[in-house]
């Protein structure tokens, strides 16, 4: 395996891109290798943080949401809106912490207000 080269934090020459920043363009990998990454180091010596950068010319489109694709995404965030024990739409994302709503993580603190 060859290695990677690594550019300094906002000095990354043009033609390359982060995940994000792909993103950002409508663009994605497309299956493409990490070509390169960027570091920014941090104090006390601590290990730099890592962005990976891929090629924008070899980017590929992002792939078009379709109805099937849609439809399944309003189910998974439906699911993650259901507690599963009062099996209400709680209007918000559960948090994982909790691991059901407000109300029935806190049923006496509901009952006093």
């Amino acid at each position: 395996m060859s290695t990677l080269p690594v550019f300094r934090w906002h000095l990354a020459p043009d033609g390359y891109a982060t995940r994000r920043q792909l993103r950002a363009r409508d663009l994605r990998p497309g299956g493409q290798d990490v070509a390169a990454q960027l570091e920014r180091p941090r104090r006390r010596g601590r290990p730099p943080l890592v962005a990976y950068l891929y090629r924008v010319d070899l980017a590929k489109p992002v792939r078009p949401m379709t109805p099937g694709r849609w439809r399944a995404h309003a189910a998974m965030m439906r699911a993650r809106r259901t507690c599963p024990e009062c099996h209400r739409d709680a209007g918000y994302v559960i948090p994982s912490t909790l691991g059901t709503c407000v109300t029935c993580a806190y049923p006496e603190e509901q009952r006093a207000a």
